[in-house]
């Protein structure tokens, strides 16, 4: 392909991210893809970046950050890329994929496990099977022998078994009660103690011992996790994918950055947390404003 081919790849990522109003530094911390990276795709040096792999994966995601379609421009301008077949990319491709590099592992263990499972199998039906019988014969010859004390014992174990039932039903309803109230006293609750423009923090009270996070979206966006100062996980969702986590109990904070905060939805416990709320509590700063930005990072702190 010609040069004006590899320059309308550079040019058509710039014009997209310029009609965003995205800069290069608000791309790096998006993506966590160095500047001097994205410099170089949008000035198609691609030696410069730091392998073949890297170039198709780093365009990729440019393009899905500024709403191009990254798959779609990876075809268009397929010629002018590196290619993909080489064995670094076979590698990292394995790396990436750990379920495709141990598929053909799985299935010859559920093979072998196979095997050794059909023979215990059968050994469980047959003792089934003689026990089913022995009960059969039992119960056929204690049906002859206690005819006479049928409506006696029907009297007996009625009564008995009235008594038993009100006992379950107390039991159960006491148990079921129990077990609201503890629900109920731990639904998670949000309290923002600051913001601004390019983020916010909030309390996190009442949520369970372990809370599980769910993270969404409504369009392309990239985010990543970070709990007591680790990063756990980035990646970039869309309306047909989604993460979930745990957090752990000794967490004290988890930090969100969000690369596209208004398409991106967060719930904790089942709750939603809308971290883009302008209300505040009266612990936050008077001159709090509203989380507006497309970039933010929001953090809860656990208490």
């Amino acid at each position: 392909m010609s040069d004006n081919s590899k320059v309308t790849l550079g040019k058509t990522l710039r014009d997209a991210r310029i009609a965003k109003g995205f800069t290069l530094d608000d791309l790096q911390q998006a993506t966590k893809i160095q500047k001097r990276y994205l410099i170089a795709i949008e000035d198609q040096n691609f030696d410069e970046l730091p392998g073949d792999f890297y170039v198709r994966a780093f365009i990729k995601q440019y393009a899905d950050m500024v709403d191009l379609d990254g798959a779609e421009l990876l075809k268009q301008f397929d010629s002018t890329l590196p290619s993909t077949q080489t064995q670094e990319y076979v590698d990292k491709v394995n790396e990436s994929n750990p379920e495709t590099r141990s598929q053909q592992r799985k299935v010859d263990d559920r093979y072998v496990q196979l095997r050794r499972t059909i023979p215990v199998i059968g050994i469980v039906i047959v003792v089934l099977v003689v026990l089913v019988g022995i009960w059969v014969a039992a119960a056929h010859n204690g049906n002859s022998g206690t005819k006479d004390n049928v409506d006696s014992s029907s009297v007996s174990v009625s009564g008995s078994s009235t008594k038993t039932s009100s006992s379950s039903s107390s039991s159960q309803s006491s148990s079921s009660k129990s077990s609201s109230k503890k629900k109920a006293a731990k639904t998670a609750t949000f309290k923002k103690l600051s913001s601004t423009t390019s983020g916010s923090t909030w309390e996190l009270k009442n949520a369970s011992s372990k809370p599980k996070v769910s993270l969404s979206a409504t369009s392309s966006a990239w985010m990543s996790v970070t709990i007591s100062g680790a990063t756990t996980w980035q990646g970039t969702l869309s309306t047909s994918t989604s993460h979930s986590l745990t957090i752990p109990s000794s967490a004290t904070s988890v930090t969100f950055k969000l690369g596209n905060a208004p398409a991106t939805k967060v719930k904790i416990d089942g709750k939603s947390f809308n971290f883009n709320s302008s209300t505040s509590t009266s612990s936050a700063s008077s001159s709090s404003t509203t989380t507006s930005s497309q970039v933010q990072t929001v953090t809860l702190e656990l208490k």
